[in-house]
C-alpha cells in the first residue's frame, strides 16, 4: 500500500468517527475497524479486516518520527492528533500479541457548558473558589475531561486568572478570554505531571488543572498547591466519593496518612463522581453525584470515618449534596433511562430499588 493510499485509508476512518456521532476508533488486527457509539462497539464492516502489516502502515502514517521512535522503545504512547486542523482525538498506540493496535478519542472542538452536558450547574459554585482542591471522577470514557473543559472554560469567561492545564496529551484547546491559559503537554513540554506541578508555585498561576493523579508525588503536590492559594482541578479513575477519598489516603505509606488526611480535609472543596448512561432514545446521558466539603463532610474524612461520606451525602441535598442513586432514580423516573441501565451503573442496587418505590 502507497503512502496516499494510507493516509487515504486513515482520512476515510477519521471522517467516518466523527460523522457518525462516535466517541471513538478502535484499530486492532483481525477485526474490522470499530467505532464506539453511545457505549457500544460497532465494527466498521464496509472496511476491510485489518491485517498487522495495514494496521501499522495507518497508525505509523500520522505518527512522527520522534513518536515513532517512542512508540518502539516504550511499546505505547499516549499523543493527540489533529486531522485537517478541524477534528481532534487522542490517541494511544500500543502493541497486543506483537501486534500494532491504536484507540482514538474524539475531541470535540466546542467546549460545552455544563447545561449542555446535563451537568448540574450548581458545579459551577465550585469556579467561584480563589483556592481549594476539585476532583472529578469516574471510569474511563465517561465524561471527565468533557466536564472539566466546561469548568475551566466557564473560570476563562468570568475571572482575569493565569490558568496552567497539565495533560497527557492536550485534549481540549482553550480560546483566551479573560484569562491566560497557558497548555503544557506531558512528554512534549514537561517530564511528567509532578515536575509540571511543581513548576507552577514559579509561574504566578492563580488555577491549575491536572489532567491525571497517576501517583503519590502528584497527589501530595496538588493538594499542597490548593494548599497555597491554588484553585486545582484534577481527575482519578474511581467510582464514587468515598472511594475517591480512601484512594488518595491509601496511596501513601502509613506513616503519611494522617498528614495527607487532613491536607485533604483542609483544602477539599468537592467531588463530582460521574457516569454516561444509555438514554432510551440514544445517546447518553450523565448520572452523577455531588460531594460538597462541609464542615461534617471535613470532620469525617479528618477522622478517618470515611464510611460515612455516604450517608452525609444523602442526608445533604439541601446543601446541593446529590447522591448516585438519586440522580439514576430521577433519570429513570423523567423516562430518560430505563430502570435496568440505572441497576447496572449503580452501586447499591438494594438502595436504588428501594429509592424506586418512594
Amino acid at each position: 500500500m502507497t503512502s496516499i493510499s494510507v493516509k487515504q485509508e486513515l482520512d476515510s476512518l477519521l471522517i467516518n468517527t466523527a460523522q457518525e456521532g462516535s466517541s471513538d476508533l478502535h484499530l486492532s488486527v483481525g477485526r474490522y475497524p470499530t467505532l464506539r457509539i453511545d457505549g457500544r462497539l460497532v465494527p466498521l464492516t464496509n472496511k476491510e479486516v485489518l491485517t498487522p502489516k495495514k494496521t501499522k502502515e495507518i497508525v505509523y502514517a500520522f505518527l512522527t518520527e520522534k513518536q515513532r521512535e517512542q512508540f518502539e522503545n516504550n511499546k505505547e504512547l499516549d499523543i493527540s492528533y489533529e486531522f485537517e486542523g478541524k477534528i481532534r482525538f487522542r490517541v494511544n498506540v500500543f502493541y497486543q500479541r506483537g501486534y500494532v493496535s491504536a484507540a482514538f478519542r474524539l475531541i470535540t472542538s466546542k467546549i460545552r457548558t455544563l447545561e449542555e452536558l446535563n451537568i448540574p450547574s450548581m458545579v459551577y459554585d465550585f469556579t467561584k473558589q480563589s483556592q481549594g482542591f476539585v476532583l472529578v471522577v469516574g471510569p474511563s470514557g465517561h465524561g471527565k475531561s468533557t466536564t472539566l473543559a466546561a469548568l475551566i472554560d466557564r473560570i476563562n469567561h468570568q475571572k482575569y486568572v493565569h490558568i496552567v492545564t497539565i495533560e497527557d496529551p492536550i485534549e481540549y484547546i482553550y480560546t483566551q478570554d479573560r484569562c491566560i491559559i497557558n497548555q503544557r503537554e506531558v512528554n512534549t513540554d514537561t517530564e511528567s505531571f509532578n515536575t509540571a506541578l511543581r513548576s507552577v508555585f514559579r509561574e504566578d498561576a492563580d488555577v491549575i488543572l491536572v489532567g491525571e493523579m497517576r501517583d503519590p508525588e502528584t497527589i501530595s503536590t496538588a493538594i499542597t498547591a490548593a494548599e497555597t492559594g491554588h484553585l486545582v482541578f484534577a481527575t482519578l479513575h474511581t467510582n464514587s466519593a468515598s472511594q475517591t477519598v480512601d484512594r488518595i489516603i491509601d496511596s501513601f505509606p502509613a506513616g503519611q496518612q494522617d498528614q495527607i488526611r487532613a491536607q485533604l480535609a483542609g483544602n477539599l472543596l468537592g467531588i463530582l463522581s460521574q457516569r454516561l448512561v444509555p438514554r432510551i432514545e440514544g445517546g447518553r446521558v450523565p448520572a452523577v453525584e455531588i460531594m460538597i466539603a462541609n464542615s461534617a463532610i471535613r470532620n469525617l474524612i479528618r477522622e478517618n470515618k470515611n464510611h460515612q461520606l455516604d450517608l452525609v451525602i444523602n442526608t445533604s441535598a439541601d446543601e446541593g449534596m446529590i447522591s448516585l442513586n438519586s440522580s439514576l432514580a430521577s433519570l429513570v423516573k423523567n423516562r430518560e433511562i430505563s430502570l435496568e441501565n440505572a441497576e447496572i451503573y449503580s452501586t447499591n442496587v438494594n438502595d436504588l430499588k428501594m429509592m424506586m418505590q418512594r
